[in-house]
């Protein structure tokens, strides 16, 4: 096949820059969009001349497939190698995670046959066979539609079926647990001896409390170095305490240098000096020879520990009621730091890539803390520390200013 020659052609009717080739054997001509628009400038024409370059090679190889005759198995292998391998770990293995569930679901031979229909008949198996939750049936959704659009931009794929990603719905809550309150945090810690044992319930208790006090998550958290700057690292250089986060270890894809929270650096500071190398939390997992745990078996045992301790984060009916898992720490840790600061900050503590998700999620707090914070702001700002003063109901009064509130005006 080395006479194939792959030329790049304008044609009247077309938005794009097309590529055309003669088949040596057959002698007709094979032609198919760069994806590249035709604008008459001369870096789209030269795009489109890498295209053709590319698409040239693959044919020179006897790589290239006509898309209707692309397998299912081949477009994996090619997605797995070439798309995926640029991800992050946890990234990778949520991606293939998805595939399985299609292979398992609605299994294809042929790539051209992911169509309309199929993607619905998955999304109803998510539903009715795995009784899978509206947000975790997007997220799969999403996954599933950026290999099918990448596999469009490889020309393997004709078509992008459509499909809407689930909304919300109605009446469904936004967290799929809850905060945990203080009692119930200690009563986590109480629980954790039962789970572990007793050697390892004290390496666990700090890695608990330093959940609760730093609002990581759980991945992040065992890649927290005292000394390490390619990993998550905590700074203790500066003015304040600060965390250092890598792109590649960061969910949003972005080297960040995130403020600490005041309780997560007293945390830090009970560490001796001497001590301050390594990983910071070194859970011990019980009954295992390796000291420490991956992010997937610590879930586990947090769970575990939670369901030991009885609390309950989430009734489902026909279920059995969900228990405090390690994520429900860091909802703990982003609840408290929305009544102490503005949006904007949280965003930044929590490290959320848009300020809707830090809104929909911790701004949005429940109307009993909202009234209380309102109540103890006021009580302190008149000198009353009790929080008892309040005008009389149906009044019209206002109360008085104390001499403090005239102060700071």
């Amino acid at each position: 096949m080395e006479s194939i020659r792959v030329s790049v052609v304008a044609f009247g009717d077309r938005k794009h820059w097309q590529m055309q080739y003669r088949d040596p054997v057959t002698g007709k001509k094979k032609t198919r969009s760069t994806g590249v628009e035709n604008t008459g400038l001369k870096r789209d024409r030269d795009a489109a001349i890498s295209a053709a370059g590319k698409w040239e090679a693959e044919l020179r190889e006897g790589r290239y497939q006509a898309p209707s005759k692309v397998t299912w198995a081949q477009f994996r292998e090619r997605y797995t190698s070439e798309s995926l391998a640029a991800l992050s770990d946890n990234g990778a293995i949520r991606a293939e995670t998805v595939l399985d569930l299609v292979e398992h679901h609605t299994p294809v031979d042929l790539l051209a046959k992911v169509t309309t229909e199929r993607v619905a008949e998955f999304t109803k198996a998510l539903r009715t066979e795995r009784q899978v939750a509206e947000s975790t049936i997007k997220s799969y959704l999403g996954q599933l539609r950026a290999a099918l659009r990448w596999a469009h931009r490889q020309g393997i794929l004709v078509k992008v079926p459509t499909f809407e990603l689930p909304k919300r719905a109605k009446g469904a809550k936004a967290m799929k647990g809850r905060p945990l309150s203080g009692e119930e945090f200690d009563r986590l810690l109480m629980a954790t001896r039962k789970v572990v044992g007793k050697a390892p319930t004290q390496s666990w208790r700090f890695y608990l409390r330093g959940l609760w006090w730093s609002g990581l998550r759980l991945a992040e958290s065992l890649e927290l170095y005292w000394d390490r700057r390619d990993k998550l690292c905590v700074d203790l250089d500066g003015k304040r305490p600060m965390i250092r986060i890598p792109a590649e270890l960061e969910k949003g894809n972005k080297d960040r240098l995130l403020p600490m929270a005041p309780e997560f650096a007293a945390l830090l500071a009970e560490v001796p000096e001497a001590e301050r190398t390594g990983p910071v939390f070194q859970p011990v997992m019980p009954r295992c020879r390796t000291r420490r745990s991956d992010a997937v078996r610590a879930g586990k045992v947090i769970t575990t520990i939670g369901r030991k301790a009885g609390i309950k984060v989430e009734e489902r009916p026909g279920k059995q009621p969900k228990c405090a898992t390690a994520h429900d720490l860091r909802r703990s840790f982003g609840s408290r730091w929305a009544t102490r600061v503005m949006p904007a900050v949280l965003q930044q503590m929590m490290r959320h890539e848009s300020i809707s998700t830090t809104m929909r999620y911790y701004v949005g707090l429940e109307a009993d803390e909202t009234a209380e914070a309102v109540w103890q702001s006021f009580s302190t700002a008149n000198g009353n520390t009790s929080g008892n003063k309040r005008p009389l109901k149906g009044s019209g009064e206002r109360p008085e200013k104390s001499s403090q509130v005239s102060t700071a005006q």
